[in-house]
């Protein structure tokens, strides 16, 4: 293979990639379990570290810039009191509350789940499980109004992060499994992907700081600047559109067209373990 076709291939590897991630970030399928997938199945190295920080600087940009009312009334509420469960200040600390679980078992558990739990038997069980998990939970909350404006409360977002511990394992789904949770909990589908998408933000930011720590660690002699800025953009824009299309047909459509996805996905991927091809 010339240079020039390895270019247009790393070229293709990088913005395919990085459009799986804006559209799988915040949809309850699992980034990562797709991000996972083209080098098992298409054998594509992987990226690097400089992919992973800007793919992740481009959905937090993403997130950040369609709510960004909610974070100006979040931060203009900070020093409200923590006892209450009204207010914006009230919210926010219950976001930090919702972080705080999966940040100690990122940090506890990341190299271990990042040895043993990638492989595409993994992701198959848990795309599947966490699908039928999303399934149930979607249909207990059918009689809560999609439209139904509630408060997550403290034991509620301590239990929603509890949940999203979960998401390190690759085919969970980080919104699947806080979604899935709070709708267990008795709140509605509109409440439960709104308080998900903004807990995205802290754990979004978190991953990037420790992954741009890691890159300057390994050194780089050659920063391919365009494929990277070209990453964040393609990664930005298709994040801001799926979180939009979400959420605005989320009314109608519910939660079970991902359901079936994840159930086909996760068939697809036993075939392949099975037969090998």
């Amino acid at each position: 293979m010339t240079v020039a076709a390895e270019t247009t291939a790393d070229w293709l590897q990088t913005l395919v990639l990085a459009l799986i991630q804006g559209l799988s970030e915040f949809l309850p399928i699992s980034s990562s379990a797709h991000l996972v997938l083209p080098s098992q199945l298409l054998g594509w190295p992987d990226q690097g570290l400089l992919f992973d920080v800007a793919v992740h600087v481009g959905t937090l940009v993403a997130v950040m810039v369609y709510f960004r009312r909610d974070l100006w009334v979040l931060l203009g509420d900070i020093y409200h009191p923590l006892a209450t469960d009204e207010g914006a200040g009230g919210e926010l600390w219950r976001l930090a509350v919702a972080t705080v679980p999966a940040v100690v078992a990122g940090v506890l558990l990341s190299d271990t789940i990042e040895q043993h739990l990638r492989g595409l038997g993994v992701i198959a069980a848990t795309t599947i499980a966490f699908g039928l998990l999303l399934g149930w939970s979607s249909r207990r909350a059918q009689q809560v109004p999609a439209e139904a404006q509630q408060t997550v409360t403290w034991s509620g977002a301590l239990i929603i992060g509890c949940a999203q511990m979960l998401a390190l394992i690759p085919g969970v789904s980080r919104s699947g499994v806080t979604i899935t949770a709070a709708l267990f909990l008795g709140y509605s589908s509109a409440t439960a992907a709104r308080f998900s998408f903004l807990m995205s933000m802290p754990i979004i930011a978190g991953a990037m700081l420790f992954l741009g720590l890691d890159a300057m660690a390994e050194g780089f002699t050659r920063v391919p600047v365009a494929q990277m800025l070209a990453a964040m953009l393609v990664s930005a824009l298709s994040a801001y559109a799926t979180i939009a299309l979400f959420i605005g047909l989320l009314g109608r459509i519910g939660m079970m067209p991902f359901v079936w996805y994840r159930l086909t996905l996760g068939l697809v991927l036993v075939l392949v373990i099975m037969f090998g091809s």
